[in-house]
């Protein structure tokens, strides 16, 4: 195992999700982990414990998935880049936190490995079934940003992407992988630390009698401070004013909240992403993400194989949801195929978005294994007839 100066472990390699996680975690700079052991997550931080003292850094431990997700938001404060993992029943827990991370405005990542749920559910199983989570979780109204990898390689890359869009907005980004794509192996190709794109934290140019902690910039994002460098910080998960001192009244809730949102909304265009393939002109389009993606492929093949016109549109960014591509696809096409491994979480998304100008058609899958393509291919066919 070689790594550059600035730990980056250059190369070639063959790795599965949960590494790649870890490694662009590392590659972009995080120096501090919180975790609890939990199925299939916990191969991330068991490899960032084995990697840290290389680079110089921290992880901990903790006693449970409520300590984890505010123990890394300390370390924020402190200066450093953090994250914690987590699955199912963790990710439930850490919701009153997440809520924390999006309030006070702390730019760190939440990576969920997803299995089988509801509660216990199958540990070591794949499932999509955290996506409305991820996103509606924690309570209040906040924004919220999630990638979705497919593989190892994107595992590396949307680790190295949601770091910068956390830095980037000043907000809590959750990387939504599942068992399979964790636990798969696969080339992961990890370039040099020169070639990686890092957002660095932005840091105020104030003085510290002239920076209030939550006064947003032009982008709606306030600039941030570490803690002990002089300034004046006041963090607190109540409705607060620019300085960070509580302001419980209703326009201070109202201005506050909006902005939570707006600040993501604004910028939809730099955090949106997505694949699209053959969407002109296609009768169907399957909507798909995640391991999901990848099993739809060959449903598509076998359906274009039968002559159906038919596109795909793989969503990277699941939050903020891209209403917009999904409607103009809906203007396009008869149907919409939305295979997922849920009961049609997102699927009601889409269907929410294309308002009915086409029929939106789920293809669920309860967990514990992946769709057959049979069944998307089945669900296209369906699809001809709308």
């Amino acid at each position: 195992m070689h790594a550059d100066p600035k730990g980056v472990l250059t190369g070639t390699h063959f790795m599965n999700g949960d590494a790649a996680c870890c490694e662009g975690a590392l590659a972009v700079g995080a120096r501090f982990a919180a975790g609890y052991p939990i199925t299939p997550s916990t191969e991330i931080v068991e490899r960032f414990a084995f990697r840290i003292p290389t680079v110089g850094g921290i992880f901990i431990q903790m006693e449970d998935e409520l300590a984890a997700s505010i123990a890394l938001q300390g370390a924020v404060w402190g200066g450093a880049k953090a994250f914690t993992v987590t699955s199912g029943p963790g990710f439930s827990l850490m919701m009153e936190h997440i809520g924390y991370a999006a309030m006070t405005e702390c730019p760190c990542v939440f990576m969920d490995v997803q299995r089988g749920g509801p509660s216990t559910g199958l540990p070591t199983l794949p499932a999509q079934g955290d996506m409305m989570q991820a996103r509606w979780g924690s309570h209040g109204d906040y924004g919220m940003i999630a990638l979705c990898p497919s593989s190892p390689q994107e595992c590396f890359d949307l680790s190295i992407r949601a770091f910068n869009l956390a830095e980037r907005f000043r907000n809590p980004v959750m990387l939504m992988l599942d068992e399979c794509v964790g636990h798969m192996t696969e080339k992961v190709v990890i370039p040099a630390a020169t070639e990686l794109q890092v957002t660095p934290r932005r840091y105020t140019k104030k003085a510290p009698e002239d920076f209030h902690l939550f006064e947003p910039a032009a982008d709606l994002v306030p600039d941030m401070v570490r803690a002990g460098e002089g300034y004046n910080i006041h963090v607190t998960g109540l409705t607060h004013d620019e300085i960070g001192y509580a302001d419980l009244t209703v326009a201070r809730q109202d201005s506050l909240v909006r902005r939570l949102q707006q600040k993501l909304t604004v910028a939809r265009d730099e955090i949106d992403s997505y694949e699209m393939d053959q969407v002109d002109g296609a009768d169907v389009v399957v909507v798909s993400y995640g391991i999901t993606s990848r099993i739809a492929r060959r449903a598509i093949q076998m359906a274009r194989a039968e002559g159906i016109k038919v596109g795909s549109l793989r969503l990277i960014t699941v939050w903020p949801f891209p209403e917009e591509v999904i409607r103009s696809i809906a203007g396009l096409s008869r149907a919409i195929v939305v295979p997922e491994l849920n009961l049609g979480q997102i699927s009601l998304e889409v269907e929410r978005c294309a308002g009915g100008r086409a029929a939106v058609i789920p293809v669920t899958h309860a967990g514990g294994s992946v769709h057959k393509p049979e069944a998307i291919l089945e669900a296209i066919r369906k699809g001809l007839q709308a």
